[in-house]
């Protein structure tokens, strides 16, 4: 191994049925650098890190790890753990009825024999907290803490192991732009001590603002190492290598043919949650019109998807009140389905957890949602349902072998068209998207956007709820801005600025 790299992989391959997910990767890093890894969604990034970590053990790959001066034969995750490798996913692995310093030393108790030391446990736990900056009482329970925090937590649970190299998957996917910030100076804080980061990112501009060197993955391959420091990084350039072309302009232009004709109209709407009966809406009003985009933009916490799910029916979930009208009719949408029956439909802003059942196939979940189309007598027809999940794999490009494979074998993207195709298949006339580009690169984000272009001009309206105030620029007609449950303003696409949302959305 070279004394210049704390870490090389080499000529790494893994294969899964029908697929080659990497294909002879060789990758390196140096010491007390910050490494950003990028690539579309399926690029073999996130599998390239598994391989890594231990998740995929020696065995079911080929090529060679060479870490800390030492060729590696990881057989599982404490393997790598030993040898002071962390790794952070997009979903956390916490447990969230256990406090803060329980989760910190999850397995790596302090204690002799079969007994826990609290104290002590409870003491080193402040001091890892300390040393991330994270203000929190340690005998806090993980479920009452936010997403940002979260993450902090499971950095300091990786350092109090002593980690060399801490890899991070998508770690800023579901923080504010706070959070974003202190995140990122946290990293470059850990750099000033030492330690070495790789960071999975689809964020190209947080990509260029922390990296020391760039390597980008294209279909399961290493395509280029760029050095930051000598100013090979650019947005542009990502993008040409993640994709392999140029694409100019993110947001795909469209000729904006709007009807006079109002679909969806909400006026007087107040919802409370039914258990804790916490006002989250309050005199909410405004309407979408047939082939239009109306994004909805507000911080965290604002009422966005409250907004939605209220519309969806969610009875169990809310207490409502006010007017709901679609194509001018009146509505009390007491169930999901009854908001399908009518034409609405609305894609998760957590497809993971909300917008699939991974375990199931493609075209299980595609048809998910109207089974009543492709049943006879209350009998699936199997050979209509490939049909149609075949369709939609070939309308929406996703990308996967067979209509036969599991979802969570996909990437995030190709995951995300499976639940946009699932809601279409109900054939809606309004589509709630909420945060229809979470986790997903830029690549998918442009094919994304494209479908979304292609439904308002056949007649469709889209309410489109997103954190990134650039896609709700790019993307929208008009915007209606969010504040602690309140619509504050609203502005036509000509002018709006992200200084005039942001302020606003801190109204």
């Amino acid at each position: 191994m070279s004394d210049s790299h704390i870490l090389e992989m080499r000529q790494i391959t893994k294969t899964f049925p029908g697929v080659k997910a990497l294909d002879n990767v060789t990758f390196s890093v140096k010491p007390g650098e910050i490494h950003c890894l990028v690539g579309e969604n399926g690029a073999g990034k996130s599998t390239l890190m598994k391989v890594l970590s231990g998740v995929y053990p020696y065995g079911e790959y080929t090529g060679d790890i060479m870490f800390d001066s030492a060729l590696q034969q990881f057989r599982r995750i404490s393997d790598s753990e030993r040898a002071g490798i962390a790794i952070i996913y997009q979903e956390l692995a916490l447990v969230p009825e256990m406090t803060v310093y329980e989760n910190i030393f999850l397995g790596n108790e302090i204690g002799g024999g079969i007994l826990v030391d609290w104290n002590e446990t409870i003491k080193r736990a402040a001091a890892m907290l300390d040393k991330v900056g994270l203000d929190v009482n340690p005998e806090a329970k993980i479920r009452d803490l936010g997403v940002g925090k979260q993450q902090l937590v499971e950095i300091a649970k990786a350092l109090s192991r002593d980690v060399k190299l801490l890899i991070l998957d998508e770690p800023t996917a579901a923080l504010n732009e706070n959070d974003c910030d202190n995140l990122l100076e946290l990293i470059q804080d850990l750099k000033r001590h030492g330690v070495t980061s790789i960071m999975i990112s689809h964020k190209l501009k947080e990509v260029i603002r922390i990296a020391d060197t760039v390597t980008v993955l294209r279909d399961g391959q290493t395509i280029c190492t760029l050095d930051a420091h000598k100013g090979e990084v650019s947005e542009s350039v990502l993008i040409k290598h993640m994709v392999g072309r140029e694409i100019e302009n993110i947001y795909p232009g469209r000729e904006h043919q709007i009807a006079d004709e109002t679909v969806l109209e909400v006026s007087g709407w107040d919802a409370r949650e039914a258990q804790s009966g916490k006002q989250v809406l309050k005199d909410v009003a405004f309407n979408v019109r047939r082939g239009e985009i109306v994004g909805i933009a507000g911080l965290m916490g604002s009422g966005r998807t409250e907004l939605a799910r209220s519309i969806f029916g969610n009875p169990d979930r809310y207490e409502l009140s006010g007017e709901l009208r679609i194509n001018g009719e009146s509505y009390s949408l007491d169930h999901p389905g009854q908001a399908i029956s009518v034409g609405v439909a609305y894609v998760s802003e957590d497809r993971k957890r909300n917008g699939l059942i991974l375990i199931q196939d493609v075209k299980d979940n595609i048809v998910l949602a109207n089974l009543r189309a492709i049943a006879a007598r209350g009998v699936l027809d199997e050979n209509a349902e490939v049909k149609v999940a075949r369709e939609y794999r070939q309308a929406l490009n996703i990308k996967t072998p067979t209509v036969e494979q599991q979802v969570n074998k996909l990437s995030g993207g190709n995951q995300q068209k499976v639940s946009l195709a699932k809601w279409l298949f109900v054939e809606p006339n309004v589509l709630i998207l909420d945060e229809p580009t979470r986790g997903i690169d830029v690549g998918a984000k442009y094919e994304i956007y494209t479908i979304m272009n292609r439904l308002v001009s056949e007649g469709m309206s889209i309410l489109m709820i997103s954190s990134e105030l650039p896609e709700v620029l790019g993307m929208s007609d008009r915007v209606y801005v969010v504040a602690s449950g309140r619509i504050t303003g609203e502005l036509d696409i000509a002018d709006a600025t992200q200084e005039k949302i942001m302020e606003m959305a801190t109204n």
